[in-house]
């Protein structure tokens, strides 16, 4: 065997390993942990007298379709009225969004308008000084929360948790992107396993809390919903995960959407990563930081790694003939052709199977984190946000 020979094996045993560790081998590790961890149900046995205050922040731009609904799901929580302060920020919106919001102002919801288009991350670091609750609970305006959402996440809390992330479920539709709830399911199992094993990686804007001691002001352009998690974990805090801390969105109304969305969300997760470097040293941070590596780095050079298969195996077919080599190319490429069916017919509006649509949507993520390291190399970040209807 060739130099030449051995080193393209290298390459793709090296590449497919490391895919099918951040695909598949991680989860299956976390799992086998877990079975050798006792973690019993938590529960809030507190009076309603003996509850923390809980400062519920909505995060709002031009969403005047959905803020109504999202205020009247908030006061419809199953909290203390006394005891939940409501307050939705407007990042400069455009629309009605602001005038909805003050309607609701004589039954205890509060708006403060940012002006400047300054993004959400700083919009959360301002409101954050201007509100009182012992909790805050960060939000999304198109999510909605199961009643007892908020009691959820507090019986998570005790003296060494700092933050506790909730669970993003997606409403189905007829218009609903399968591939993001495969997506979204897949997350959930990790973050219901890593939370077992310590604290988790990362968060979702659209259920999160911070005790207001724990919340750590971010740069403008760090992604709020993972850095805060990771800058409460820097400061010696556990991340904790609610699984029946339940909110409910929407999926994206089409895969295109969804690639706009994911490029911001890898630009500024890259960013975000850079600025908690540290978490990846085992030395300070121990298995948080291989949970961390995994879930961060690891996947999102997935594109990079796919690429260096393909290309090693097809190398080693054109030189040795290898069979296992040229099944290897011949699956990326049927995994494109499946792809490419899946954007046709999505292109034309027409129903995509699921052997379609599930390699399309997988691509185009695929694509979004390559753009999101190119913009990241380059030095450029996106920190304002639209709605999924702009």
């Amino acid at each position: 065997m060739t130099p030449v020979t051995l080193a393209l094996l290298a390459v793709l045993a090296v590449s497919l390993l490391l895919t099918a560790y951040a695909y598949f081998l991680y989860p299956a590790a976390l799992w086998t942990a877990t079975r050798f961890v006792s973690s019993p149900e938590p529960t809030l046995d507190a009076d309603d007298a003996d509850l923390p205050t809980v400062s519920l922040i909505v995060a709002a731009y031009n969403e005047e379709d959905v803020i109504a609904e999202k205020i009247e799901n908030s006061l419809e929580l199953d909290y203390p009225d006394e005891k939940l302060e409501i307050v939705v920020f407007s990042d400069a919106s455009s629309d009605r969004t602001d005038e909805i919001v003050r309607s609701y102002a004589d039954r205890g919801v509060r708006l403060e308008r940012i002006e400047g288009r300054v993004g959400k991350t700083e919009c959360q670091n301002r409101v954050a000084e201007m509100v009182d609750g012992e909790i805050l609970v960060f939000s999304d305006a198109n999510c909605m929360y199961e009643p007892n959402a908020v009691r959820r996440l507090l019986a998570r809390f005790d003296d060494d948790v700092g933050c506790v992330v909730g669970e993003l479920r997606h409403t189905r539709t007829e218009d609903d992107v399968e591939g993001e709830s495969l997506y979204w399911r897949y997350t959930r199992l990790v973050k219901r396993l890593e939370t077992q094993l310590g604290s988790v990686v990362k968060g979702n804007g659209a259920i999160y809390a911070v005790r207001s001691e724990d919340y750590v002001p971010l740069p403008a352009d760090a992604m709020s919903d993972f850095a805060e998690p990771l800058a409460v974990r820097e400061n010696g805090r556990t991340v904790k995960y609610a699984h029946d801390a339940v909110a409910r969105e929407r999926t994206a109304g089409s895969v295109e959407a969804e690639q706009s969305r994911k490029t911001r969300m890898a630009t500024r997760s890259w960013h975000t990563m850079a600025q908690h470097v540290g978490l990846l040293n085992p030395l300070n941070y121990g298995w948080f930081s291989l949970k961390t590596f995994t879930d961060t780095v690891l996947w999102w050079s997935t594109p990079f790694l796919f690429a260096a298969a393909f290309l090693s195996a097809a190398a080693l077919w054109a030189l040795t003939g290898s069979p296992l080599a040229g099944l290897v190319a011949a699956g990326h490429l049927a995994l494109v052709a499946f792809a490419a069916v899946g954007y046709y017919l999505d292109r034309r509006r027409s129903s995509v199977p699921f052997l379609f649509h599930v390699p399309h949507y997988f691509l185009v993520g695929h694509y979004s984190l390559v753009v999101g390291v190119w913009n990241f190399l380059r030095g450029e970040n996106i920190v304002t946000w639209n709605t999924m209807n702009e």
